[in-house]
């Protein structure tokens, strides 16, 4: 992740350890990603073997893993580090 913002030079390490508070929404998107494989396994796959499930689960975890980190830590960037997106300060 970058220090800073490539537009209008935010830094983003607001203060040390600030991003261990990101760790509880990445849990959240870990539980979706979980919740959601197995509804999706049980309903339209007529509920496979445990090894299906836990293999399924293990790599989409693996697969969205880029997207669970940022996505949780700019969400807890918004939500506690007072960040709000201005259009007028994006690079064109």
């Amino acid at each position: 992740m970058n220090p800073r913002c490539p537009n209008c030079n935010l830094d983003y390490e607001v203060e040390p350890g600030f991003f261990y508070g990101a760790l509880y929404i990445s849990y959240i998107f870990s539980v979706g990603i979980f919740a959601a494989v197995t509804i999706i396994l049980f309903f339209f796959f007529d509920d496979p073997e445990s090894k299906v499930y836990i293999g399924s689960v293990i790599f989409l975890s693996i697969i969205l893993y880029p997207f669970n980190y940022r996505f949780s830590r700019i969400i807890y960037l918004h939500l506690f580090g007072r960040v709000k997106y201005d259009a007028a300060l994006r690079a064109s």
